[in-house]
């Protein structure tokens, strides 16, 4: 660290099972509908797609529920180790934000953020999303009825391996 520099200090950390819908969730001002016209285009193989109050995070499968890690700032923590891809952007938020995943839900509605109203910095990490989708199909094959109680016991040890971490502080 700089002499006199200073380090952030998380405000918020929040970690939930999130199910991704046509392989996403959304993260986005609680004000916002993610599904009216103007949001982000899907992020089709990507990590990230954003528009003005909207993120999307994209995951490789749909299937599974995957691990999000929601933090908060209060200014640029330092780079975390150990994640696979990473993904940036800016967002506009009311103070509020919700985690959306589609048809199967929300996650968290309306999440206050100490850092108030007005323009944030979004760092997005992925680990494993190529693996669950491998281990998956690889199950798909060795089981002839994926509603047999082992099909579903070793899908169920399949959830919360694909993790993102989000972390989010206000753009001064």
């Amino acid at each position: 660290m700089p002499e006199g520099g200073s380090v952030s200090r998380r405000l918020l950390q929040l970690v939930m099972p999130v199910f991704p819908d046509k392989r996403m969730f959304r993260i986005h001002d609680s004000e916002t509908d993610p599904d009216a016209p103007g949001g982000p285009l899907p992020p089709i193989g990507a990590l990230v797609s954003a528009s003005r109050e909207q993120l999307w995070v994209g995951s490789l499968q749909e299937d599974i529920h995957v691990r999000l890690i929601l933090e908060e700032w209060d200014g640029a923590p330092m780079i975390p180790d150990g994640w696979d891809d990473e993904g940036k952007a800016r967002l506009y938020l009311r103070g509020m934000l919700t985690v959306s995943m589609g048809s199967a839900g929300t996650a968290v509605r309306e999440l206050l953020l100490s850092g108030g109203v007005g323009y944030y910095e979004a760092r997005v990490y992925a680990r494993f999303r190529d693996v669950v989708p491998r281990l998956y199909a690889e199950l798909i094959d060795r089981h002839d009825n994926p509603l047999s109680d082992d099909f579903q016991r070793e899908k169920r040890k399949l959830g919360g391996i694909e993790r993102y971490l989000v972390q989010l502080w206000r753009d001064s």
